[in-house]
């Protein structure tokens, strides 16, 4: 099966809380690449590509979020990996 790509956007209290650290961690343990942001609008968007079921855990890590975060809505859009990155990142 082919890798997939999932876009997130997650909202609620997940700046300032340590989420681009926690997503890192859990995506480089999961042998996923991409990068996590904090937006302008409060929010936190990642991009990830990776093996679906590696992607499925990482959704499952983004809805609850670092202890210190309070997770109200993850949106989520899937489509095929293009294959561009080569590790994962925090970026801004």
């Amino acid at each position: 099966m082919p890798d997939q790509r999932l876009h997130a956007t997650i909202r609620g209290r997940v700046q300032a809380v340590g989420f681009r650290a926690f997503v890192q961690r859990r995506a480089i343990e999961l042998g996923l690449t991409g990068w996590v942001r904090n937006t302008v609008g409060d929010e936190v968007e990642v991009v990830a590509e990776g093996r679906e079921k590696s992607l499925q855990a990482l959704l499952g890590h983004l809805r609850r979020g670092p202890a210190s975060a309070r997770v109200e809505a993850v949106d989520a859009q899937w489509r095929a990996a293009i294959g561009e990155f080569r590790s994962f990142r925090i970026t801004y």
